[in-house]
């Protein structure tokens, strides 16, 4: 018998440790660790890793970085699903999510001093019951870059295949949790992002690719379904007048001229143009992604998710036609009270705070990839080439995965009313008809469940992204679907 010395099974040991964390590297690409952040006290009573992996052909040029925090459940975090979240945009970074939507971490609004803006905790985090992955997609968001120039461009298509591979290898580099359950989620823009994405793992299921992924389904908040030449601007109009921000007599005068159809409109109808102006004029004053909070009047472009920015929304395209309008007076400067802060005035803290020097460093953020953090990448090179991605819903339902689809019912961007209208032409069958789902005895929404697999659900009081805006009604609503099914 071989008799080996206590050094030398050490020796050994160390030598199969390095093996594996060769091999986990080469799947996972490059991840670290990290306990501490500028601008949080302490040590972090989560676990973040954050890290790159390389996607794309022929030789993963692009980097797409990511941030991970494992569940904070008390019993079972390993066994917790996992979520691959996508902020939207497109462009918009997951750090955005980490801090001021469904992560765990929110910063404090203070005016910026020169300091490192501070961060607090989130009690309302979905990390507590998932392990998330917030990615930074497509290439350009965030502090994901690619190689060289070709692949810095990307489109609806190749982000759905390179979220794909991304997962692929993070599963590859991560084996104890290839056996969680696989959800994919996002909000606003990933509304087109998600159904691609998901259709294009669950074929690879299908045809044996490696690893093995546990799918189970999708989850998506105000989610845009249809590209900007079939938007949902016919049902703004309904919304405004039922949420009371038209008279019923404007709506009504909307309806007959321009025949209930403010998309394509006739060049030579002038009384329906003149409406639409008048309507836009005043829609478009409002905050983009929340019709009860103040607007953001004075905030750079690259701190509004373009999907909801007024150069792609509502009647700009309408001006061009030049009809008569009529003045709606001026914001007037009297105010009684300090000038209030719109949402987008605290995003400039999340910039500056990730264009230190020390936070960049703290997150393992490659130096010279990213010059200029921004929250959504203000000069992405994108191509939106899915117009519709309602035939990926009826795909994946047909497959048998899972799906919960809510709205904040006080988003002016993208309605719940368009949201309504787009799972309707789906055609499914209701199981579970329109009802309140509840938050400690009080009316948290409504919902309706399908028999394809689908939920419903708006959120009541809720904006564009329900989680920053009802925090603790979101947090419900998530954990009851995603371990219970039901709302």
């Amino acid at each position: 018998m071989l008799k080996m010395s206590l050094l030398s099974i050490v020796g050994l040991l160390v030598y199969v440790k390095l093996l594996l964390y060769c091999s986990l590297a080469a799947g996972a690409g490059f991840a670290t660790g990290v306990t501490h952040i500028p601008g949080y006290d302490g040590l972090l009573p989560f676990q973040l890793e954050t890290g790159y992996i390389g996607v794309g052909e022929p030789q993963e040029e692009v980097q797409l970085f990511y941030y991970f925090i494992k569940s904070e459940s008390p019993t079972r975090p390993d066994k917790d699903p996992v979520i691959l979240w996508l902020t939207g945009g497109p462009g918009c970074s997951g750090l955005w999510s980490v801090t001021f939507d469904n992560g765990p971490l929110r910063f404090i609004e203070a005016e910026y001093n020169g300091s490192i803006p501070t961060l607090t905790l989130n009690p309302y985090a979905w990390t507590k019951v998932a392990n998330i992955i917030f990615l930074d997609l497509p290439v350009g968001t965030g502090f994901s870059y690619a190689n060289s120039s070709h692949p810095k461009h990307s489109d609806d298509t190749h982000a759905g295949i390179h979220g794909t591979q991304f997962i692929q290898k993070w599963l590859e580099g991560h084996p104890d949790y290839i056996s969680n359950d696989l959800y994919v989620g996002g909000e606003s823009y990933a509304g087109i992002f998600v159904p691609i994405m998901t259709t294009y793992i669950s074929d690879g299921i299908e045809t044996g690719a490696t690893p093995w992924i546990n799918l189970k389904g999708y989850l998506l908040g105000n989610p845009l379904a249809f590209q900007f030449n079939y938007t949902p601007n016919n049902y703004q109009i309904p919304f405004a007048h039922g949420m009371g921000l038209i008279s019923n007599d404007f709506y009504e005068s909307l309806q007959y001229h321009c025949r209930g159809d403010s998309q394509d409109i006739d060049s030579s109808n002038l009384l329906c143009l003149q409406n639409l102006i008048t309507f836009y004029e005043g829609y478009d004053e409002l905050y983009t992604s929340h019709i009860l909070e103040p607007a953001c009047h004075d905030v750079s472009v690259s701190r509004k998710a373009p999907v909801c920015h007024k150069d792609y929304k509502n009647g700009n395209y309408l001006k061009q036609f030049n009809p008569p309008r009529r003045s709606l007076g001026r914001r007037s400067n009297l105010s009684l009270s300090p000038k209030a802060k719109c949402r987008d005035h605290w995003y400039s803290l999340m910039e500056r705070w990730a264009n230190e020097q020390s936070v960049r460093k703290a997150l393992h953020v490659k130096k010279g990839t990213v010059d200029v953090w921004e929250f959504c990448r203000s000069n992405l090179s994108y191509t939106q080439n899915i117009e519709s991605v309602t035939s990926y819903h009826a795909h994946l339902s047909k497959k048998g995965y899972r799906s919960l689809i809510y709205s904040g019912d006080h988003d002016p961007c993208i309605t719940f009313i368009s949201t309504e209208a787009w799972i309707k032409a789906l055609n499914y069958s209701i199981v579970d008809d329109w009802r309140p789902w509840w938050v400690d005895d009080q009316v948290g929404g409504y919902t309706m469940t399908y028999s394809n697999g689908m939920t419903y659900a708006t959120v009541k009081g809720a904006g564009h992204t329900t989680p920053e805006s009802a925090p603790y009604q979101s947090f419900i609503m998530f954990t009851n679907w995603i371990q219970n099914g039901v709302l």
